[in-house]
Formats: structure tokens, C-alpha cells, sequence
């Protein structure tokens, strides 16, 4: 397996394992260093990561959420995307260690938003917005993937990015 760097998400596995996983569990922190850990519903474009704040019962403004303070404060992150089975042989994550902005730029926002509809039927039938709703970019820095299907095959070739 490759060293940790953004070499990894060239691999068609875990281009793949990202692109169909349904739940990641995103890390932050405060100033302070305290930890926050939640689950989150994402959307992986081949390079970044993707999430919003949807329209779940949530306590005041959706900028007031600890993971959202967290990232205006330190925008350092860690996404985990996991798979577990009791045939360990199948265990497998890729852990992306990266920085979370809030999406400003309308058309990047709007594409985010269509693909975790795609990818989610819930949002669907959410009234999602750019001023109610945020979307988050990961941009990662460093990705490392554990897993046997991520040890490479002879012959097997790394697809390109897509763009």
C-alpha cells in the first residue's frame, strides 16, 4: 500500500470503496484541542470530499454546531470512511487528514448539493440552501489506506483522477 500522501485516492480501489461508502465519521477539534467526532453523509468527486448540515432537528443556527464552530476555528480534519465484517480479512478504511472549508462559491456549492442527492435520496426532499444549509469541502492532505483490498495486484494499473 502506498505511503501516506494523496497518492492513494489514484487507486482505483479506493476510488471505488470512497465513492460507494455511505457514511464516514468526521474528526475535528477546537483550539483547545478537544475532540469532536460525528457521522456524516458525504460525496467523494475524485479529489475532495463533500458533506452538508441538512435540515435535522438541530439546537440554534447550523453555523453554532460544535463540528461547524470547530472547522472556523481550526479547519484541520480527519475523515474516516471504514468497513467492517466479521471475516476480518474484509476490514478495511481510508483515513484523509485535510482542511474543511464552508463551500462560498455558488456553482461548486450547487454540484455538491446534486451529488449527495444523487447519493442520497433523503436530500431530496430536503429544501436545502446555501444560506440555511452549508456544504463543507475537505480538501485532503495526507490520505492512508489499510485494508486487503487495497494491497496491490500485478499488472493492476491506478486510474486517473477524475476531473
Amino acid at each position: 500500500m502506498p505511503a501516506d500522501s494523496l497518492q492513494p485516492l489514484e487507486m482505483a480501489a479506493v476510488r471505488d470503496f470512497l465513492t460507494f461508502a455511505r457514511i464516514g465519521h468526521l474528526a475535528t477539534a477546537d483550539t483547545a484541542g478537544v475532540p469532536h467526532n460525528v457521522p456524516l453523509c458525504f460525496w467523494f468527486d475524485g479529489a475532495r470530499f463533500y458533506f452538508a448540515i441538512d435540515e435535522k432537528p438541530k439546537r440554534g443556527s447550523v453555523m453554532a454546531l460544535r463540528r461547524m464552530r470547530n472547522i472556523a476555528a481550526n479547519p484541520n480534519v480527519a475523515l474516516i470512511v471504514d468497513h467492517y465484517e466479521e471475516h476480518w480479512h474484509s476490514l478495511a478504511y481510508v483515513l484523509v487528514h485535510g482542511r474543511a472549508s464552508v463551500v462560498e462559491e455558488r456553482e461548486e456549492y450547487l454540484l455538491a448539493l446534486r451529488s449527495l442527492r444523487d447519493k442520497y435520496s433523503q436530500y431530496r426532499a430536503m429544501a436545502l440552501s446555501i444560506e440555511n444549509n452549508p456544504v463543507v469541502r475537505i480538501d485532503p492532505i495526507r490520505v492512508h489506506v489499510w485494508g486487503e483490498r487495497f494491497k496491490p495486484t500485478p499488472g493492476a494499473a491506478a486510474r486517473p483522477p477524475s476531473t
